[in-house]
């Protein structure tokens, strides 16, 4: 039965990958992909040998691009122009070399693009998904904040008050690529955290699943670093996939569309590494941070829902299913 599933960050890296992994394995798939710019190009490129994919145009920066953007999804779906809703894919991500800059809406833009973006979207979209469907959000083993999962490339996250991540200079020396990490392994954490709110709040049959590819060396994510750890990305790293480290776009790629898929066995609140489901850190497992990421990432975002702000009332807390 033909279906839609909406996807951000497919048109490079691991999301370029399991997007081509999706349509060749699910020919009844409409991919609707999320791209800056046009997206004619990777419309077509993807639509190559006669599948089905149309594109919306959005800065995932900009809260009121991510607004307009579902608006036109959930519009489309609501005429019959689009075949039901049964996924979408979170992929796109961003890291900065510093925690200074700041998105059009005033919030961090590591924490706008990796937070905020992907909440917004679900929401928007939340009435519109047809069950069996499933979210996935990918995440990061940057989470951990341990040599053994990132080498200590990355330092761990240090996490705060959603209301101080929100905003720039949430960590210490904010002109650091140090801080900028730190703001993005944060990020995934609190991936992580909403993940388990969407496994308590969404509707039964509706799924939500963090993915971890991994060390992935050679994707587009460094592109706002300096020339010398573009240079070692693209170049060096790359080495580290023939070892147990790292893991190759292919193969992430790959992974991403099993889960998408449904191939991984994975139930709601699930945190996918790689190829199974398995534990994520301890600190990932906290329903009192759930909960205030959630109403934070609500009142956040009200004002492009087109709802109230909730009171504090409002936000239930537990563990996740």
């Amino acid at each position: 039965m033909k279906h839609t599933i909406v996807m951000t960050g497919a048109s490079r890296g691991i999301g370029r990958v399991a997007a081509e992994h999706i349509l060749r394995r699910s020919p009844d798939t409409h991919l609707l992909v999320v791209a800056r710019g046009s997206g004619a190009q990777l419309t077509a490129e993807l639509g190559a040998g006669g599948h089905t994919v149309s594109h919306v145009q959005a800065d995932l920066g900009s809260l009121a691009g991510v607004r307009s953007a579902a608006g036109e999804i959930h519009d489309r779906l609501e005429r019959g122009d689009l075949p039901p809703l049964r996924g979408f894919v979170g992929n796109a991500g961003m890291q900065y070399t510093n925690a200074l800059t700041e998105g059009p809406d005033g919030f961090e833009a590591t924490f706008a693009v990796n937070v905020l973006a992907n909440h917004l979207f679900v929401r928007l979209l939340q009435d519109r998904f047809t069950a069996p469907a499933r979210i996935v959000i990918t995440a990061s083993d940057t989470h951990f904040g341990d040599f053994k999962h990132n080498m200590g490339m990355v330092p761990g996250p240090a996490w705060k008050s959603p209301d101080v991540l929100a905003r720039t200079g949430a960590f210490p020396k904010p002109d650091t690529t140090a801080a900028g990490r730190t703001a993005y392994s944060t990020s995934k954490l609190a991936t992580i955290y909403l993940v388990h709110e969407y496994a308590r709040r969404l509707p039964a049959g509706i799924d939500a699943v963090a993915y971890n590819p991994g060390f992935v060396p050679g994707t587009g994510l460094t592109r706002n670093a300096g020339p010398v750890s573009r240079f070692a990305m693209r170049r060096i790293m790359p080495v580290l996939t023939l070892t147990p480290f790292a893991t190759s776009r292919n193969a992430a790629g790959r992974y991403l569309a099993d889960v998408v898929l449904g191939t991984t066995q994975a139930p709601t609140g699930s945190y996918v590494d790689r190829s199974r489901a398995d534990r994520s850190s301890q600190e990932s497992y906290d329903p009192l941070r759930e909960g205030q990421l959630w109403e934070a990432a609500e009142r956040f975002t009200a004002a492009y829902a087109g709802r109230a702000e909730p009171s504090s009332d409002e936000v239930p807390s537990g563990s996740p299913r």
